[in-house]
């Protein structure tokens, strides 16, 4: 259980690492990643939100207060991510390692949180 726990925190520690890096460096450099963001064909009216849902995502996966915005901060994440990861390969720009270290992370974070804390169900009662 231990190494369980191991895994799951260093995974989690990466995620976050990441994501957060990711969410400043677009709100405090945002001329860098808006031609970032075009030479890779994205629209750059998207960098601000994606900034403050990177933001809110981290807390809900930390803070475990709902499970659906926990799976769907996970969920989110590795969309992300892999999409980086589509889109720096299509380009050729060499930047795709980041993209790869958030897809393993966020794969790895998700498992391992479902063997620490359990598989969660949810039950809906009628009244």
């Amino acid at each position: 259980m231990k190494r369980n726990k191991i895994i799951y925190w260093t995974s989690t520690g990466i995620l976050s690492a990441l994501f957060m890096f990711s969410a400043i460096m677009y709100f405090f450099n945002y001329s860098y990643v808006e031609s970032a963001f075009t030479s890779l064909g994205f629209p750059t009216w998207i960098i601000y939100p994606l900034a403050t849902l990177k933001l809110l995502g981290i807390i809900a996966i930390l803070s475990k207060k709902s499970l659906f915005l926990k799976e769907l901060a996970y969920a989110g994440f590795l969309f992300d991510a892999l999409l980086a990861l589509i889109a720096h390969l299509a380009i050729g720009d060499g930047e795709q390692m980041p993209a790869v270290i958030g897809v393993i992370a966020v794969t790895t974070s998700w498992i391992y949180d479902r063997k620490v804390f359990g598989k969660y169900t949810q039950t809906i009662t009628k009244s």
